[in-house]
């Protein structure tokens, strides 16, 4: 007999969900079954509402994070225990919207600069000069790399998306220099541990995390910083939104959108009106 993790497992893997997804979703399903001690064929709607109210009120978990246990618990009762009606009345919650953390270029050569290892180094290169999510970059693949026509061909995108992104020489060399020293014989381009298995995202979490200290970079540093610096340095130098958008591998304009909010060079390009006020420029607002 099927046990209902692994169910709820294939469920979700014939929607095409990536394994993080899949990962997530059941690791949420698991803790609410945990939490009431009992499986989760025994729990109706007054128990979701319950354990989505304890996130918030006692667990102190986040809106973005709450939302993925209620995705998960959703997805467990409309489609894995075909209960429906348990979820139909959960929403997910509002969430603020937060700038991004961007990186000065100074910042981003001073974090090149901190770091110790020629692993680490390409590594930050790739999340900062290729704009990759840190997923795409634990799965990358020697073969990836096409040093003849200088492009890099991302295979596991969000959602299953490829695309190519630009291969600077800079980057280029620092990946040959990493691989000179790693003498990598498989095909990942980061192994982990285990040779057979993609780098963890903690582990480029806490080099990054260890270099930014190193370097006298203040405030919360990750993998996706340094793409969300990649993305609103290309639009300060006059990329085009749209470009941005296929580069980052973006489904709707609308994401890429979030990042007009930060360039400071197009915020400083913009006169205020209060400039022109008294003047005959300033008349023209009636």
């Amino acid at each position: 007999m099927v046990r209902l993790r692994d169910k709820m497992r294939e469920d979700l893997e014939l929607r095409g969900m990536s394994a993080n997804s899949i990962d997530a979703y059941v690791r949420c399903a698991r803790r609410f079954a945990e939490h009431f001690s009992l499986p989760p064929g025994k729990l109706g709607a007054t128990d979701v509402r319950q354990y989505l109210l304890y996130l918030i009120h006692e667990a102190n978990r986040s809106p973005s994070t709450i939302n993925v246990y209620a995705a998960a618990i959703r997805f467990l009762f409309a489609v894995t225990l075909k209960r429906p009606d348990v979820v139909a009345d959960v929403v997910p919650m509002k969430t603020p919207m937060r700038l991004p953390r961007v990186l000065s270029g100074t910042e981003v050569e001073k974090l090149i600069g901190a770091l110790g290892t020629a692993k680490h180094l390409a590594m930050a290169m790739l999340l900062y000069g290729a704009g990759l999510r840190v997923g795409e970059l634990t799965h990358l693949e020697v073969g990836d790399i096409d040093a003849k026509r200088m492009l890099i061909h991302i295979r596991g995108a969000k959602r299953g998306r490829e695309r190519y992104i630009m291969l600077s020489p800079r980057l280029l060399a620092a990946l040959r220099a990493y691989w000179k020293a790693a003498r990598l014989r498989g095909t990942r381009l980061f192994p982990g541990r285990d040779p057979s298995k993609p780098l963890t995202r903690a582990a480029v979490h806490r080099a990054l995390s260890k270099a930014a200290a190193k370097a006298g970079i203040s405030g919360r540093l990750g993998p996706h910083s340094l793409r969300h610096s990649f993305a609103t340095h290309l639009l300060e130098g006059g990329t085009d939104l749209r470009t941005v958008q296929v580069l980052l591998g973006h489904a709707s304009l609308r994401s890429t959108a979030t990042y007009l909010h930060v360039t400071a060079a197009r915020t400083q390009a913009i006169r205020s009106p209060l400039d022109d006020v008294g003047t005959p420029q300033g008349r023209r607002y009636g």
